[in-house]
């Protein structure tokens, strides 16, 4: 069996691993799930409504950047505009995981999407890269997640005048920096510094010189432009 063959597998067993394995970087997803419960309820919505957002959206930064745009007229296109834009890097997670979600039926295929987020989506990309499953990383790396973002959520309605800004303990940095190992544990070659240098130079000069959110999207096109112009050498498959 070929590397995809094998490492489109999903099953229990495989998941469970993969919920384990998030399981501890989901404890700091619980602290701004608080932080996001707190700013909700300061933005006017009931409980049940900040629970129900985030167990239905399960995306952090679109969340608080709706709540910028939360008032008693809601923009509701520009809302519309900007959580598209903070989440446009979704379009082409799915776009790399394509050739190994392909082989599976639609309904788990979609399913699978709808949990993917930063971290459980890179550690799912470097186990496919070496050719093992990494599907079961995706799906229980995100329920993980999800749980926990849920869970922080409700304690945030109760609790979360004691974490009114994670960004002073520096929590904020986590998730960065778990994705910097992830980037550093990687295939390291000429074409990676590369593409990775290109959506960073991006980036950068988008953060600087473009609308709010765009130096997300332009970086991971960029890079994903830069990924498609340099090919990568069969022998590396």
């Amino acid at each position: 069996m070929t590397g995809v063959e094998t490492a489109h597998r999903l099953d229990g067993r495989l998941v469970w691993a993969g919920f384990r394995q998030l399981a501890p970087l989901s404890a700091f997803v619980v602290v701004f799930g608080a932080a996001f419960g707190l700013a909700a309820i300061q933005a006017g919505l009931d409980d049940a409504s900040i629970v129900v957002m985030s167990a239905l959206v399960f995306a952090g930064a679109s969340q608080f950047a709706a709540l910028e745009l939360w008032g008693p007229q809601i923009p509701l296109f520009t809302m519309l505009v900007t959580v598209f834009a903070v989440n446009a890097r979704h379009l082409l997670m799915g776009a790399t995981l394509y050739p190994w979600l392909r082989a599976l039926p639609p309904a788990q295929r979609y399913g699978t999407m709808l949990l993917a987020s930063d971290a459980n989506w890179a550690l799912c990309m470097q186990a496919l890269h070496r050719g093992q499953p990494g599907l079961g990383l995706l799906v229980g790396g995100g329920l993980a997640l999800w749980v926990s973002w849920v869970l922080g959520t409700w304690l945030g309605l109760y609790f979360g005048n004691a974490i009114q800004d994670p960004t002073r303990l520096g929590l904020d940095m986590v998730m960065g920096c778990f994705l910097l190992a992830m980037v550093a544990g990687a295939d390291k070659n000429l074409r990676t510094l590369a593409v990775w240098g290109v959506a960073a130079g991006a980036s950068l000069l988008a953060y600087r010189y473009l609308p709010e959110n765009s130096h997300v999207i332009v970086g991971a096109l960029a890079g994903g432009l830069a990924a498609l112009a340099w090919k990568e050498p069969a022998h590396e498959h």
